[in-house]
C-alpha cells in the first residue's frame, strides 16, 4: 500500500525532516508512526498525501510511483485517502453536516448520495443526533469524531492521522483510536503519528520509531525490498 524507497525530504536552509527512510505498509494493515517533537513524522505524512514531495527516493502508494504524478491530478490520488489531524479544521460557520460533506462536494457526488454517505459516516463515530449542531457548541472529542467523519466520508482506502488524540483526555483518546481499529478491522488502511507510547502500547500494533529524521525501529512484519510497484 505505501512503500518508501529511500527517501530523503530537505526544506529550504538546509534543514533535513527526513533522510534515507524505507518503510512498506502493505494493504489493510495499521501501524504507528512516532518520535519526538521534529522528528519527522508530520513530513512523511505530507509526503503521502503529497502536500509535500520528497527531495530524493520513491514514494509508491497502491503501485502508483507518486515521483511521476503532476500536481494538476493529485486530487485525484487524494481521493483514496482520508486525513486527519490534530486540529480539526472544521468550518465554524456551517454545521456539522455541512463539515463533513465538504469532501464529497468537491468530488460532485449527487445530493441524494452526499446525505445518504455523511449520515452513514457520523453514525459510524457516534454523531448522527448531531448533525445540525455547529462545531463550536461540541466538545473537543465531538470535533475530532467529526473531523474523522469527513475523513472517512468518502471511503478511502488510506487513513492518515497526524496526532488526533494530542489534545484529548486518555479516556477519549482510547476511544478515538478504537475508532481507528474499527476502521481497520473492515480493510481500511490506517497509519497514526502519534507520541502517546502508553496508548499506542495498548493497541497492539506495529510502531515505526524516526529520530532526528531517520527511522530507528520498524516493527512492521515484513522486511523492505526493492523499489518496485507493489
Amino acid at each position: 500500500m505505501i512503500h518508501f524507497d529511500n527517501i530523503s525530504k530537505r526544506y529550504p536552509g538546509g534543514h533535513d525532516a527526513l533522510s534515507q527512510v524505507s518503510i512498506r505498509l502493505e494493504k489493510g494493515q495499521m501501524a504507528f508512526l512516532t518520535g519526538h517533537s521534529g522528528a519527522g513524522k508530520s513530513t512523511l505524512l505530507k509526503l503521502i498525501a503529497m502536500i509535500e514531495r520528497p527531495t530524493r527516493g520513491q514514494i509508491f502508494l497502491d503501485g502508483v510511483n507518486l515521483n511521476n504524478i503532476s500536481n494538476r491530478k493529485i486530487p485525484y490520488i487524494r481521493r483514496n485517502i482520508g486525513i486527519i489531524f490534530q486540529n480539526h479544521h472544521l468550518l465554524y460557520d456551517r454545521p456539522v453536516f455541512d463539515n463533513v460533506a465538504m469532501p464529497l462536494i468537491i468530488q460532485g457526488y449527487r445530493r441524494q448520495e452526499i446525505h445518504k454517505r455523511v449520515r452513514a459516516a457520523l453514525n459510524q463515530v457516534g454523531l448522527l443526533s448531531k448533525e445540525k449542531s455547529d462545531p463550536i457548541t461540541l466538545s473537543g472529542g465531538e470535533q475530532q469524531r467529526v473531523g474523522i467523519a469527513r475523513a472517512i466520508v468518502h471511503k478511502p482506502l488510506l487513513l492518515l492521522a497526524d496526532e488526533p488524540t494530542g489534545n484529548l483526555d486518555p479516556e477519549l483518546s482510547r476511544e478515538i483510536m478504537d475508532l481507528f481499529a474499527r476502521f481497520n478491522q473492515v480493510g481500511t488502511t490506517v497509519l497514526i503519528a502519534s507520541h502517546n507510547l502508553d496508548l499506542i502500547k495498548q493497541m497492539g500494533s506495529p510502531m515505526i520509531s524516526l529520530q532526528d529524521g531517520r527511522v530507528s525501529h520498524n516493527g512492521l512484519p515484513f522486511s523492505v525490498g526493492s523499489s518496485q510497484e507493489l
